[in-house]
Formats: structure tokens, C-alpha cells, sequence
């Protein structure tokens, strides 16, 4: 079977979490229960790396505000993320030229990365932090239960992705301006800072 649906999925993971994915399926292939992973994400040091960045992702992404200021520096590496694991799987399975896996993965990648850090947005325009909690942990579950799903029934994992893909644009175009009022937020919260330390630094005379 072609590694295209696996490619796709894990593509669509990796815009959310991308450290949980490399995570996962180097579980699932150091314990056995796939052999479309490659020997490189299954190396000790990358399980490691992968879950000390997951935990420090798992707690900066419940934090109102901190959690777009990660979206943000994670803009690049998410859809890097995504192209480098499914150019790897593409190899592993010889089915799907590397190249084009990589442009697969890393495309729907940062696809899925603009809806989760549009959403996160929205959701900091509201005053209390539970809502922050609520969205990272079904974003956790969510994409471990999909990965999981994958291994064993990719096509129907890929149209899982696919169907929460565009139901994620279009929840993102209802909240255009919620998004938009979090955007002036922060640009006036900056202001104020720029300005309190102006005044911080003017000479006493």
C-alpha cells in the first residue's frame, strides 16, 4: 500500500504537534507494531529529545498568550517538521519519491500549523484560562489518537486528517475577527510597554 495516507496524516499532525508525532511513531516502530518508521526516528536520542520537547509543548500550550508566542516560533519548525518525517517514511517504504512526500507532509504541515495558531488566537481574546487547556488537551489527544488510528488504518486516518483540515478553515474564517482583536491586543500591549520603558529611561532633569 502506498505510504501516501500516512504521509498525509502524519503531515497534518506535525502542524500541531510535531514533537508528539516524532514520538509516537518512534515508539510504535522501536516496539514492533509498524515497519513503515524508519530506523532513524526509533534512535534512543531522538525518543528522548522528542519527549522532553513534547512536555515543554505540553505545558507552554495551556498558558493564554505564551501558547501563540510558542505558534509563533514554531511557524517554521512544525512545517519542517512534517516534511522531513514523511520524506523519512517515503524512503523507509520506497513507494513515494522523497521529494515529493516531503513537499506532501511539510505543505499540509504548515496548513494545519496557520488553523491551530488562528484558533489559539481566538481563544485568547477570552478572559479566563480554561478555555486554553480544554483546546491544547483535545489538540493532545487528537493527534496521538490519529497517529495511533494511522498505523493500522491509514486511508481511513487520511480522510479522518483531511475532513479536520477543512472543517479547521472554515471554523478559522468564523473567527476572523476574534482573531483580529487578539492582533490589536498584543500590538497595543507592546505599545504600552514601549512606552512605560521610555519613561523608564528619561534622564531626571
Amino acid at each position: 500500500m502506498s505510504v501516501l495516507p500516512l504521509v498525509f496524516t502524519s503531515g497534518w499532525a506535525s502542524g500541531i504537534n510535531a514533537y508528539a508525532v516524532v514520538l509516537l511513531l518512534g515508539i510504535f516502530g522501536a516496539t514492533g507494531l509498524t515497519d513503515e518508521v524508519p530506523a532513524s526516528l526509533q534512535r534512543t536520542d531522538v525518543l528522548v529529545v522528542a519527549g522532553v520537547l513534547f512536555l515543554c509543548e505540553a505545558v507552554a500550550d495551556k498558558i493564554p498568550y505564551v501558547d501563540s508566542a510558542w505558534d509563533s516560533v514554531h511557524t517554521v519548525v512544525r512545517p519542517l517538521s512534517g516534511a522531513v518525517v514523511a520524506a523519512l517514511l517515503a524512503g523507509e517504504s520506497g513507494s513515494l519519491p522523497e521529494l515529493a512526500a516531503g513537499a506532501v507532509g511539510g505543505s499540509t504541515a504548515l496548513m494545519s500549523h496557520l488553523v491551530k495558531a488562528g484558533t489559539r488566537m481566538a481563544v485568547n481574546t477570552s478572559p479566563e484560562p480554561f478555555s486554553n487547556v480544554a483546546v491544547s488537551t483535545a489538540e493532545d489527544l487528537g493527534v496521538a489518537g490519529i497517529i495511533t488510528f494511522a498505523i493500522f488504518h491509514p486511508v481511513a486516518a487520511a480522510s479522518i486528517a483531511a475532513t479536520l483540515l477543512l472543517l479547521g478553515i472554515v471554523i478559522l474564517v468564523f473567527l476572523a475577527s476574534r482573531i483580529r482583536r487578539f492582533l490589536r491586543r498584543r500590538a497595543q500591549r507592546r505599545e504600552e510597554k514601549r512606552m512605560a520603558g521610555a519613561r523608564g529611561h528619561r534622564p531626571p532633569w
